[in-house]
């Protein structure tokens, strides 16, 4: 038999995390599903958006992030973050295309098939980044820093998109449209 998880409401966490419910609904006006679901454990909820907030302040600024997100949450196959991330993409300027693009690899522009590729490489081999990918990277421009702030990237968004692939919970922004 297959569990359900239910998402709790504020009253239903510890009053650490129902600060950052509060927090959350006061900026976004809502708590997502997926970090009501997170909050559950105040120290994950809190860690999470400590991280989260940390790495606002890292070398890709939001658009990029959103980017990277989508990236990530294609290749894990999570459609809640796929959702969301697809949101959070057009807001910050993306075209819907666009993001069908990046989560495809095939998106043009810049460095973001170069990227596509690194994050491919680091979830598929569990970390290590295939050929000479890390020279490409390098030779593009970026530097330690940047490739470190990609890792935490990339971890930020697998632990969502394995949270949700973990509880199955409503999914509570409008679907993203499949990659064809």
């Amino acid at each position: 038999m297959a569990v359900i998880f239910k998402v709790p409401s504020h009253g239903e966490v510890a009053p650490e995390a129902q600060a950052t419910f509060d927090f959350l609904t006061k900026a976004t006006g809502k708590v997502p599903n997926l970090y009501a679901t997170i909050g559950y454990s105040a120290n994950a909820l809190n860690s999470y958006m400590a991280y989260v907030q940390a790495q606002a302040k890292g070398s890709f600024h939001g658009k990029e992030r959103e980017a990277v997100y989508l990236i990530v949450s294609q290749l894990n196959g999570c459609e809640y973050c796929l959702a969301s991330h697809t949101a959070s993409a057009m807001r910050f300027g993306w075209t819907e295309d666009e993001t069908l693009a990046l989560r495809a690899g095939t998106y043009q522009k810049g460095e973001w098939q170069l990227i596509y590729k690194i994050i491919k490489s680091v979830i598929e081999n569990r970390g290590e980044v295939a050929g000479d990918l890390l020279n490409e990277f390098f030779e593009y421009g970026y530097h330690e820093k940047e490739l470190m702030d990609l890792m935490v990237l990339i971890n930020l968004m697998t632990f969502t998109n394995y949270a949700y692939r973990l509880t199955k919970i409503p999914i509570d922004f409008p679907a993203a449209k499949p990659v064809k």
